[in-house]
Protein backbone atom coordinates (compact mmCIF):
# COMPACT_ATOMS: atom_id res chain seq x y z
CA UNK A 1 0.00 0.00 0.00
CA UNK A 2 2.29 2.77 1.25
CA UNK A 3 4.72 3.89 -1.41
CA UNK A 4 3.36 1.33 -3.88
CA UNK A 5 -0.31 2.20 -4.43
CA UNK A 6 0.05 5.75 -3.09
CA UNK A 7 3.25 7.67 -2.36
CA UNK A 8 2.02 8.18 1.17
CA UNK A 9 5.11 8.41 3.32
CA UNK A 10 6.59 11.91 2.92
CA UNK A 11 3.38 13.93 2.49
CA UNK A 12 0.96 11.55 4.21
CA UNK A 13 2.11 9.47 7.17
CA UNK A 14 4.97 11.80 8.13
CA UNK A 15 2.65 14.83 8.14
CA UNK A 16 0.03 12.90 10.14
CA UNK A 17 2.57 11.76 12.73
CA UNK A 18 3.82 15.32 13.21
CA UNK A 19 0.28 16.68 13.55
CA UNK A 20 -0.57 13.98 16.11
CA UNK A 21 2.53 14.90 18.13
CA UNK A 22 1.50 18.57 18.04
CA UNK A 23 -2.08 17.91 19.10
CA UNK A 24 -0.92 15.93 22.13
CA UNK A 25 1.68 18.54 23.09
CA UNK A 26 4.67 16.32 22.27
CA UNK A 27 7.54 18.47 20.99
CA UNK A 28 8.64 16.09 18.26
CA UNK A 29 8.75 16.76 14.55
CA UNK A 30 10.08 14.21 12.10
CA UNK A 31 11.98 15.78 9.20
CA UNK A 32 11.97 14.17 5.76
CA UNK A 33 15.45 12.78 6.43
CA UNK A 34 14.65 11.50 9.93
CA UNK A 35 11.46 9.84 8.74
CA UNK A 36 13.44 8.09 6.00
CA UNK A 37 15.63 6.57 8.72
CA UNK A 38 12.59 5.54 10.78
CA UNK A 39 11.00 3.88 7.75
CA UNK A 40 13.51 1.06 8.13
CA UNK A 41 11.24 -0.05 11.00
CA UNK A 42 8.01 -1.53 9.65
CA UNK A 43 4.77 -0.43 11.31
CA UNK A 44 3.76 2.96 12.70
CA UNK A 45 3.45 1.87 16.33
CA UNK A 46 6.79 0.08 16.15
CA UNK A 47 8.34 3.21 14.60
CA UNK A 48 7.11 5.42 17.44
CA UNK A 49 8.23 2.96 20.10
CA UNK A 50 11.73 2.93 18.63
CA UNK A 51 11.78 6.73 18.54
CA UNK A 52 10.64 7.18 22.15
CA UNK A 53 13.00 4.47 23.38
CA UNK A 54 15.98 6.15 21.73
CA UNK A 55 16.41 9.80 20.73
CA UNK A 56 12.89 10.76 21.84
CA UNK A 57 13.21 9.60 25.45
CA UNK A 58 12.94 13.10 26.93
CA UNK A 59 9.83 13.88 24.88
CA UNK A 60 7.65 11.09 26.25
CA UNK A 61 4.82 12.55 28.43
CA UNK A 62 5.20 11.87 32.13
CA UNK A 63 2.72 9.63 33.90
CA UNK A 64 1.84 7.42 30.96
CA UNK A 65 3.34 4.15 29.82
CA UNK A 66 5.04 3.99 26.43
CA UNK A 67 2.37 1.60 25.13
CA UNK A 68 -0.44 3.93 26.22
CA UNK A 69 1.11 6.98 24.57
CA UNK A 70 1.88 5.09 21.35
CA UNK A 71 -1.65 3.68 21.18
CA UNK A 72 -3.20 7.13 21.68
CA UNK A 73 -0.89 8.70 19.12
CA UNK A 74 -1.51 5.98 16.57
CA UNK A 75 -5.29 6.31 16.78
CA UNK A 76 -5.05 10.09 16.36
CA UNK A 77 -2.50 9.83 13.57
CA UNK A 78 -4.73 7.37 11.70
CA UNK A 79 -7.67 9.82 11.82
CA UNK A 80 -5.46 12.64 10.53
CA UNK A 81 -4.08 10.43 7.76
CA UNK A 82 -7.57 9.36 6.67
CA UNK A 83 -8.61 13.01 6.46
CA UNK A 84 -5.69 13.62 4.07
CA UNK A 85 -6.83 10.70 1.91
CA UNK A 86 -10.47 11.76 1.89
CA UNK A 87 -9.39 15.31 1.08
CA UNK A 88 -7.85 14.04 -2.15
CA UNK A 89 -4.35 15.21 -1.23
CA UNK A 90 -2.62 11.90 -2.00
CA UNK A 91 -3.22 10.57 -5.55
CA UNK A 92 -2.65 7.01 -6.78
CA UNK A 93 0.74 6.22 -8.27
CA UNK A 94 0.98 5.92 -12.09
CA UNK A 95 -0.55 2.80 -13.61
CA UNK A 96 -1.98 1.33 -10.40
CA UNK A 97 -5.68 1.64 -11.23
CA UNK A 98 -5.06 0.67 -14.88
CA UNK A 99 -3.32 -2.59 -13.87
CA UNK A 100 -5.98 -3.39 -11.26
CA UNK A 101 -8.82 -2.87 -13.73
CA UNK A 102 -7.04 -5.11 -16.22
CA UNK A 103 -6.63 -7.78 -13.51
CA UNK A 104 -10.34 -7.54 -12.66
CA UNK A 105 -11.23 -7.99 -16.34
CA UNK A 106 -9.01 -11.09 -16.52
CA UNK A 107 -10.30 -12.61 -13.28
CA UNK A 108 -6.91 -12.33 -11.57
CA UNK A 109 -7.02 -11.98 -7.78
CA UNK A 110 -5.80 -8.74 -6.21
CA UNK A 111 -4.60 -8.60 -2.62
CA UNK A 112 -3.26 -5.78 -0.45
CA UNK A 113 -0.76 -6.80 2.24
CA UNK A 114 0.28 -3.87 4.40
CA UNK A 115 1.74 -3.08 7.79
CA UNK A 116 -0.42 0.07 7.85
CA UNK A 117 -3.48 0.39 10.06
CA UNK A 118 -6.42 -1.55 8.59
CA UNK A 119 -8.73 1.46 8.91
CA UNK A 120 -6.30 3.60 6.89
CA UNK A 121 -5.94 0.94 4.21
CA UNK A 122 -9.71 0.59 3.84
CA UNK A 123 -10.07 4.38 3.66
CA UNK A 124 -7.68 4.45 0.71
CA UNK A 125 -9.51 1.57 -0.97
CA UNK A 126 -12.92 3.18 -0.45
CA UNK A 127 -11.83 6.66 -1.51
CA UNK A 128 -9.59 5.87 -4.48
CA UNK A 129 -10.21 2.26 -5.54
CA UNK A 130 -13.95 1.99 -5.06
CA UNK A 131 -14.55 0.48 -8.52
CA UNK A 132 -11.80 -2.15 -8.07
CA UNK A 133 -12.62 -5.64 -6.78
CA UNK A 134 -10.06 -6.32 -4.05
CA UNK A 135 -10.11 -10.01 -3.11
CA UNK A 136 -7.96 -9.88 0.03
CA UNK A 137 -6.86 -7.19 2.48
CA UNK A 138 -4.36 -8.05 5.20
CA UNK A 139 -3.31 -5.01 7.22
CA UNK A 140 -2.11 -3.70 10.56
CA UNK A 141 -1.81 -6.20 13.38
CA UNK A 142 -3.25 -9.14 11.43
CA UNK A 143 0.15 -10.84 11.71
CA UNK A 144 2.52 -11.02 14.66
CA UNK A 145 5.70 -10.32 12.68
CA UNK A 146 5.84 -7.44 10.21
CA UNK A 147 7.98 -7.01 7.11
CA UNK A 148 10.78 -7.91 6.43
CA UNK A 149 9.36 -11.06 8.02
CA UNK A 150 7.41 -12.95 5.30
CA UNK A 151 4.46 -13.82 7.58
CA UNK A 152 1.95 -11.49 5.88
CA UNK A 153 2.69 -12.96 2.43
CA UNK A 154 2.64 -16.52 3.70
CA UNK A 155 -0.73 -15.76 5.28
CA UNK A 156 -1.99 -14.40 1.94
CA UNK A 157 -0.94 -17.60 0.18
CA UNK A 158 -2.72 -19.68 2.79
CA UNK A 159 -5.94 -17.64 2.60
CA UNK A 160 -6.09 -17.65 -1.22
CA UNK A 161 -4.91 -21.22 -1.72
CA UNK A 162 -2.40 -20.02 -4.31
CA UNK A 163 1.17 -21.28 -4.55
CA UNK A 164 4.13 -18.88 -4.44
CA UNK A 165 4.82 -19.64 -8.12
CA UNK A 166 1.40 -18.27 -9.13
CA UNK A 167 1.82 -14.87 -7.48
CA UNK A 168 3.64 -11.60 -8.14
CA UNK A 169 4.22 -9.03 -5.41
CA UNK A 170 4.52 -5.34 -6.27
CA UNK A 171 6.51 -3.61 -3.56
CA UNK A 172 8.45 -0.38 -3.06
CA UNK A 173 11.06 -1.09 -0.40
CA UNK A 174 13.92 -3.32 0.71
CA UNK A 175 11.84 -4.65 3.63
CA UNK A 176 9.07 -5.56 1.21
CA UNK A 177 11.48 -7.29 -1.16
CA UNK A 178 12.96 -9.39 1.65
CA UNK A 179 9.49 -10.37 2.89
CA UNK A 180 8.36 -11.39 -0.57
CA UNK A 181 11.46 -13.33 -1.50
CA UNK A 182 11.53 -15.14 1.85
CA UNK A 183 7.98 -16.25 1.06
CA UNK A 184 9.29 -17.68 -2.22
CA UNK A 185 7.40 -15.16 -4.41
CA UNK A 186 8.67 -13.04 -7.29
CA UNK A 187 8.83 -9.33 -6.53
CA UNK A 188 8.60 -6.27 -8.76
CA UNK A 189 9.68 -3.00 -7.14
CA UNK A 190 8.32 0.42 -8.07
CA UNK A 191 10.65 2.82 -6.29
CA UNK A 192 9.80 6.17 -4.73
CA UNK A 193 11.82 9.03 -3.27
CA UNK A 194 12.45 7.19 -0.01
CA UNK A 195 13.34 3.78 -1.44
CA UNK A 196 15.21 4.46 -4.68
CA UNK A 197 18.61 4.10 -2.99
CA UNK A 198 17.81 1.06 -0.85
CA UNK A 199 19.35 -2.37 -1.48
CA UNK A 200 16.87 -3.89 -3.92
CA UNK A 201 19.20 -6.49 -5.46
CA UNK A 202 16.95 -9.41 -4.48
CA UNK A 203 14.04 -8.02 -6.53
CA UNK A 204 13.23 -9.73 -9.82
CA UNK A 205 12.85 -6.35 -11.50
CA UNK A 206 12.96 -2.69 -10.42
CA UNK A 207 11.10 0.11 -12.23
CA UNK A 208 10.43 3.79 -11.65
CA UNK A 209 6.65 3.20 -11.83
CA UNK A 210 4.08 1.14 -13.72
CA UNK A 211 3.72 4.02 -16.14
CA UNK A 212 0.86 6.04 -17.57
CA UNK A 213 0.34 8.74 -20.21
CA UNK A 214 1.96 11.37 -17.98
CA UNK A 215 4.87 9.33 -16.57
CA UNK A 216 6.72 6.70 -18.57
CA UNK A 217 8.11 3.68 -16.72
CA UNK A 218 11.87 3.18 -16.67
CA UNK A 219 13.52 -0.21 -16.08
CA UNK A 220 16.16 0.24 -13.37
CA UNK A 221 17.18 -3.40 -12.80
CA UNK A 222 16.25 -6.91 -13.86
CA UNK A 223 14.35 -8.08 -16.93
CA UNK A 224 10.89 -6.78 -17.65
CA UNK A 225 9.18 -5.75 -20.85
CA UNK A 226 7.95 -2.15 -20.99
CA UNK A 227 5.69 -1.06 -23.86
CA UNK A 228 6.79 1.53 -26.39
CA UNK A 229 4.29 3.89 -24.74
CA UNK A 230 6.23 3.60 -21.47
CA UNK A 231 3.54 1.58 -19.72
CA UNK A 232 3.80 -1.86 -18.11
CA UNK A 233 0.75 -4.02 -18.82
CA UNK A 234 -0.62 -7.12 -17.14
CA UNK A 235 0.87 -9.46 -19.76
CA UNK A 236 4.32 -8.08 -18.89
CA UNK A 237 3.73 -8.92 -15.22
CA UNK A 238 2.57 -12.42 -16.12
CA UNK A 239 5.75 -12.94 -18.15
CA UNK A 240 7.82 -11.88 -15.15
CA UNK A 241 6.15 -14.58 -13.03
CA UNK A 242 7.09 -17.30 -15.53
CA UNK A 243 10.68 -16.17 -16.14
CA UNK A 244 13.28 -18.61 -14.80
CA UNK A 245 15.11 -17.55 -11.64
Amino acid sequence: MDGTIIDTEKDGHRVAFNEAFAQLGIKAEWSIERYHQLLQIAGGKERMKYFFQNDGKELLPKGNSLDEVVQQLHLLKTEIFISLIEGGKLPLRPGIKRIMLEANDRGILIGICSTSNEKAVKAIVNALLAEIKIDLILAGDVVRNKKPNPEIYLSALQKTGLSAKEVLIIEDSENGVIAGKEAGIKVLVTVNQYTKNENLTRADAVVSSLGDKNEKSQLLAGSLKIGVDGRICLNDLCELITMPE
